[in-house]
């Protein structure tokens, strides 16, 4: 492992031992900010507790859908890495998120603040908003906007698709929702950020032509409704529309050359479509055309191992990759390139990449040495 980067886990299901078992890998005088990711099955109060008591640096968390650490794919536990004193972390709590605006207005104040009069590091930001909010695409775009320059990569935080509350750490003991953490990272250290994706775009176009995005619904594509559109586009009718159709059939935003996944959570009585990030009217998009998921992560991960040769990788990855993974019988060859390529993260209710919020995508901050 980077030696400027500890890595830690524990799969115990009790809080005081998880934390114990994480804490004596990972706790040193030299450590200056922690970073983890945690099952929401704790007791979150014991938990919050027991960071408190156990780390008196930065430490910056969520619960997920998942883990991904040393093990791959980690259902339960806790997992996390430790930054030496090379890296320096300013962490600010947004909650309520309804003001974000206001609060991100004042980060990037302090931000600029802050840097003004120091030498310029390798800079990147992290961001880990509750997934339940449905304003991570505001709250993104508003950070990114206003600080400048600063590369976000972020994840959605979950409950194990219990869809009923999720949590981030606010740093001083308590888990909280309705709210988001954001740290911005400086660092000698080499970092990339990347996305990778295994969705393109298709010949199959489609126009949004009513949509509410505050709510994440599309009412109507190509003047028609929108859950009969997509179904006809894809040969199907409406009651064949599935969990497993919408996510091996998610829609494709081009920004650029860029692909951006829009996938679609399901269709209602009126027959709009509920999706998990927001898509505005007049929007052209392509029901996605799928790509070898193994051949594309592999290429991702080696084309940052051009610019870093051993990095370790903080990682946002999104369940619904997750679930297809294990629908397709990928999921450990998936877990195996993680694990071999250094990745710590989390499943996710949605990923943040610099000004976007999307699905069906990993993000990733990579460090060298």
């Amino acid at each position: 492992m980077n030696f400027q980067l500890k890595y830690a886990n524990s799969t115990s299901p009790d809080p005081v031992q998880a934390v114990a078992d994480f804490a004596s890998k990972i706790s040193h005088e030299d450590i200056n900010t922690v970073i983890f990711f945690c099952s929401p099955g704790y007791d979150l109060n014991i938990l919050g507790r027991e960071l408190k008591k156990s780390f008196s640096c930065a430490c910056i968390g969520c619960t997920t859908s998942g883990q991904i650490g040393a093990q791959g794919f980690q259902r339960t536990g806790l997992v996390g890495l430790g930054l030496n004193k090379n890296f320096s972390a300013h962490t600010f709590t947004i909650h309520p998120l309804e003001n974000y605006a206001e609060i991100a207005a004042e980060i990037a104040e302090a931000i600029h603040h802050d840097s003004k009069d120091r030498p310029a590091l390798n800079r990147f930001s992290l961001l880990l908003v509750d997934g339940l909010s449905m304003i991570e695409e505001r709250l993104v775009a508003s950070l990114y906007q206003q600080i400048g320059n600063i590369p976000i990569i972020g994840g959605s935080a979950g409950d194990d698709l219990r869809f009923e509350k999720a949590h981030v750490y606010d740093g001083d003991g308590h888990f909280i929702s309705n709210a988001a953490i954001f740290a911005v990272i400086e660092t000698k250290s080499t970092v990339v950020t990347f996305k990778v994706q295994h969705f393109n775009h298709s010949e199959i176009e489609l126009v949004i032509t009513e949509a509410d995005p505050e709510k994440r619904l599309i009412f109507e594509i190509n003047g028609e409704p929108a859950a009969l559109a997509y179904a006809e586009a894809l040969g199907l009718t409406v009651s064949e529309l599935t969990p497993t159709i919408f996510s091996s059939n998610p829609l494709v935003l081009s920004l650029g050359d860029d692909p951006y996944v829009r996938a679609i959570q399901k269709w209602n009585a009126d027959f709009s479509l509920t999706c998990y990030c927001a898509i505005e009217e007049g929007l052209i998009v392509s029901i996605a055309k799928a790509e070898d998921p193994v051949q594309t992560l592999e290429r991702a991960f080696n084309k940052v191992k051009e610019t870093l040769a051993d990095p370790v990788i903080i990682g946002c990855d999104c369940i619904l990759r997750r679930l297809q993974f294990e629908q397709e019988g990928l999921d450990q060859q998936i877990a195996n390139i993680m694990v071999k390529n250094r990745v710590v993260g989390f499943s996710t209710y949605g990923e943040q990449y610099n000004g976007l919020h999307v699905n069906h995508t990993f993000t990733g901050i990579a460090i060298g040495g």
